[in-house]
């Protein structure tokens, strides 16, 4: 008799919050306020980890302040050195470190720190959602956003993107196995460019 896996499947969550921001001007856009006075990255980071218990962040070199608060909130913290300055160095540092935490993972959530708008309720619909496709992305009304979830046996195709491209090719490469869900969160296409954003 074959017992089922008592075990959950485990999603994990990746937090790119690594990038150099370079449209923002010379601040740093993940670690400016929101109306409510709290940072773009943790906001982000708290409705992550909040969907996601079991979380890598990836962030630049030299930010201890972020580095320590998104550790008190339960990431794992991996840092970006300046030589790694395309999105897809961070997403492998991700990824691997990801790998390493969470063996037993069926997949894994993809978010971006410069979209602090995205529900908590949303990320763990595309999480739930990785049980049925292997590839999940939500949409507001028609168009696409974030976060996206992939699984386990697609990180070898994210581990070998190159560039700035985030992980555009491989869902270019699979479209026909892209789950696309409608939700009521128009924060999975709000992303943080320009001051102008923070409002």
């Amino acid at each position: 008799m074959v017992h089922p896996d008592p075990r959950p499947p485990l999603i994990a969550g990746i937090l790119l919050a690594g990038g150099f921001s370079r449209r923002f001007g010379p601040q740093n856009k993940l670690l400016q306020p929101l109306a409510d006075g709290q940072l773009v990255a943790l906001r982000a980071a708290q409705a992550l980890i909040a969907a996601l218990p079991g979380s890598v962040a990836v962030i630049r070199a030299n930010q201890p302040t972020l580095g320590n608060q998104l550790t008190s909130l339960g990431f794992k913290v991996i840092e970006c050195e300046d030589q790694h300055q395309q999105m897809s160095d961070s997403l492998k540092l991700g990824l691997m470190a990801t790998q390493a935490a969470f063996p037993a993972m069926t997949g894994l959530v993809i978010a971006l720190a410069d979209m602090p708008f995205i529900q908590t309720g949303t990320i763990q619909q595309v999480a739930q959602q990785l049980i049925q496709a292997r590839i999940v992305q939500p949409m507001y009304h028609g168009q696409p956003g974030h976060p996206v979830g992939f699984r386990s046996d697609l990180i070898p195709d994210l581990l070998a993107i190159e560039g700035d491209q985030g992980a555009r090719d491989v869902l270019r490469a699979h479209q026909s196995e892209i789950l696309r869900f409608e939700c009521q969160d128009a924060g999975i296409l709000r992303d943080i460019d320009t001051p102008a954003d923070l409002a």
